[in-house]
């Protein structure tokens, strides 16, 4: 008996030793390949995790099998838990195929509506109005965020098909005029932020803040009704704040231009401008009915909402074939390919660690570390914290659960009600996600496995080893610091901005050759990507060590008056469509040449790593429009003492160039602060370098 015995050992000996031996290079070459699955998309970034975590699983779980039956009969296991959810997700997916793009749609007038609301109350002070702009902006990248995931799955359902069926229609049209309402608020915004210091605006406040506050409460409403298929929206409370401000509206307009005290242009433009907002608000309201009909004809299955409508399918972005991504990425310029080497490079050396100390549970090592390291610092130091901190916790809880129960089946309840809590907020929080997972698992492998309160400690102690060897990993290897990145991604902002207004302007002084509204729209979508692409490059960049990533505030104010700039374009192209072309400002043409080349010159300041060229001089251009637009409201003035009831060119035109001379006499500041914010941010790289 002592021979089978001094053999099988000796055999299990060498069948460890050679798995070791072959499990490092393997482990480095799979975790390369799957580094450098970024490349093709989020989805294959997806798979490449999940492959990943298997493979590590796999590794540690296969090297202490006997047999290659115990192997078979593992990977049958895992096959058919696969195969059940596949099954499952599919069988569900037909019942209710449309689900997916209804909850996307719903969730874009979710947070449409949050949006909305935030317009209701600009500060008045100064600080106020800061931290209010500051988190306007987070709630508009979030708008377009949601829109570009409801524009996804829309695609991945109907794409493909030579076209989309009635309620793909309307659920397209619904994602798309949910991007029209957002461009709507971005321009009423800007608006209201303009007029909020005039004391005329103070007369309709109340009224204004009623309107946006109904058109906030109508898109929940709809939003509601999107996720539970059913018609709730209920829109007479926006009605009657129409109506309201309406009638207060025209209160005011009549005892404004019966005031004696009339007689300076600038108070014609403050009532020119409170106008503007009234009207805004008024096709707001019109679009959230529209919108309505929409939602309750597609609960009902009828057409009459979108028979007029053009309908444009979003645009797919063009993707290069695999061998050339590989080819222009297998550089060590590439922020992918880096990541790559660096995640193969931690993860191996965290199967080593594992192996060389005989941890029992040394897998967890290699799992949190291939789960933490990110391509960035900021993101492994976040997900770091996030999974360490959560693991703690819920470790502790996983024991406690386990030297408390030991009913089988409560600890089944238990392992349920933490695995269907955890699933459902893993979108909302990753933190709170782990901190459910954990005890789940301890719980888990109490049930599967012979275990104890160990199993958590286990736990927590490998997740804090992983932790620190991806913080490690992400600080020391070859680190794609964001300072570094950050220029070139303003540059690509700073363009995408500049294509979006120079189209803009185009239509304003070549109304007879207008760009299309699909084009202004495109380039619009892609701006707001852009900026929402900066602001996240400077959030990684706020995570970073102190001393790598410099001074921030230069950072901070580009970012914010490239959003502004962004704002001030887009209330130009909502007003372009009421804009007939008959007057045109004469130095319209040399401003908008102005803007163009300070942008381009910015950019390339921000690519080339110099100072910005000095500004040209806007105000010469900015003078002379004010001029007009004054000349203008002395006419139309002079209009109103001897017939204020008749429609003239000259009211035609103030209502055209008002809203225009507004926006280009704050596009004009907004790009003397850019300059000074390129201006010192390069300053401050230089004095960083020496």
């Amino acid at each position: 008996c002592s021979v089978p015995k001094k053999r099988y050992f000796t055999i299990s000996s060498y069948s460890l030793f050679y798995f070791s031996e072959m499990s490092i290079p393997t482990t480095f070459l799979v975790m390369f390949v799957a580094g450098l699955a970024g490349l093709f998309g989020t989805s294959a970034a997806a798979v490449s995790l999940v492959t990943s975590i298997m493979f590590i699983v796999s590794l540690a779980k296969f090297a202490s099998f006997p047999d290659f039956s115990t192997v078979l009969l593992q990977c049958a296991l895992c096959l058919a838990g696969a195969l059940w959810a596949m099954v499952l997700s599919l069988f569900l997916w037909v019942l209710r195929p449309y689900t997916p793009a209804t909850e996307a749609a719903s969730s874009c007038y979710a947070t449409l509506s949050k949006f909305v609301r935030m317009a209701s109350d600009i500060p008045s002070t100064l600080e106020e109005r800061r931290q209010w702009a500051e988190q306007f902006l987070q709630a508009q990248d979030s708008a377009v965020q949601n829109l570009t995931a409801a524009r996804s799955v829309w695609s991945a359902v109907w794409t493909g098909r030579e076209s989309a069926d009635l309620r793909g229609n309307q659920l397209l049209v619904l994602i798309e005029d949910a991007n029209q309402i957002t461009n709507s608020i971005v321009a009423l915004v800007e608006l209201l932020a303009i007029a909020s210091y005039r004391p005329l605006f103070q007369t309709l406040h109340r009224e204004i803040q009623q309107a946006v506050e109904a058109s906030a409460t109508a898109l929940e409403f709809l939003s509601e009704s999107l996720a539970k298929e059913k018609n709730l929206v209920r829109l007479g409370d926006l009605d009657r704040a129409i109506e309201a401000l309406e009638y207060q509206w025209q209160v005011i307009h009549s005892q404004t231009l019966n005031q004696a005290s009339l007689g300076h242009a600038d108070d014609y433009a403050d009532l020119v401008s409170i106008g503007k907002i009234v009207a805004s608000l008024k096709a707001l309201a019109e679009q959230i009915h529209t919108d309505a009909e929409i939602a309750t004809d597609l609960q009902r299955g009828e057409r009459r909402s979108i028979a007029q409508l053009n309908i444009y399918s979003p645009i797919q972005p063009q993707r290069s074939s695999i061998i050339d991504a590989l080819r222009n990425n297998l550089t060590f310029n590439s922020v992918i390919f880096r990541h790559a080497l660096r995640l193969a490079l931690i993860v191996t050396a965290a199967e080593l660690i594992a192996f060389l100390l005989q941890v029992p549970t040394g897998y967890w090592i290699t799992l949190t570390a291939a789960v933490a390291l990110k391509p960035n610092f900021g993101g492994t130091s976040q997900t770091t914290v996030q999974r360490v901190i959560g693991t703690a916790l819920g470790g502790i809880f996983g024991i406690a659960l386990v030297i408390l129960i030991h009913s089988p089946v409560i600890i089944l309840v238990c392992l349920l009600i933490l695995l269907v809590t955890a699933m459902s907020v893993r979108s909302l929080s990753y933190g709170i996600f782990i901190t459910l997972l954990t005890p789940a698992v301890i719980l888990l492998l109490n049930v599967t496995s012979k275990g104890g309160w160990e199993i958590g400690v286990a736990r927590i102690v490998d997740s804090l080893i992983g932790g620190i060897l991806a913080l490690l990993g992400s600080y020391l290897l070859f680190p794609s610091w964001e300072r570094s990145q950050l220029p070139a991604q303003l540059a690509t902002t700073i363009r995408s901005n500049l294509a979006y207004f120079q189209h803009v302007a185009a239509s304003y002084i070549n109304p007879e050759q207008n760009s299309s509204t699909e084009t202004i729209k495109n380039l619009h979508y892609q701006a707001a990507l852009e900026n929402a692409n900066a602001n996240a490059a400077a959030q990684r960049l706020f995570s970073e060590p102190r001393h790598v990533r410099g001074e921030v505030e230069p950072i901070a104010m580009l970012i914010l008056y490239i959003r502004g700039f962004f704002s001030s374009v887009t209330t130009l192209a909502e007003h372009q469509r009421k804009f007939s072309g008959d007057y045109q400002f004469a130095d319209f043409q040399q401003f908008t040449d102005a803007v163009v080349q300070i942008l381009e010159n910015l950019a390339d300041a921000l690519e080339q790593g110099h100072p910005p060229l000095a500004l040209p001089k806007l105000d010469i251009y900015i003078e002379a429009i004010h001029n007009d637009i004054e000349q203008l409201h002395l006419a139309r003035i002079s209009e109103l003492a001897t017939n204020p009831i008749s429609v003239t060119s000259t009211r035609q035109a103030v209502l055209e160039q008002t809203p225009v001379f507004t926006q280009l006499d704050r596009i004009a500041r907004e790009m003397k602060c850019l300059h000074c914010a390129v201006d010192r941010l390069q300053a401050s790289v230089d004095k960083s370098s020496t």
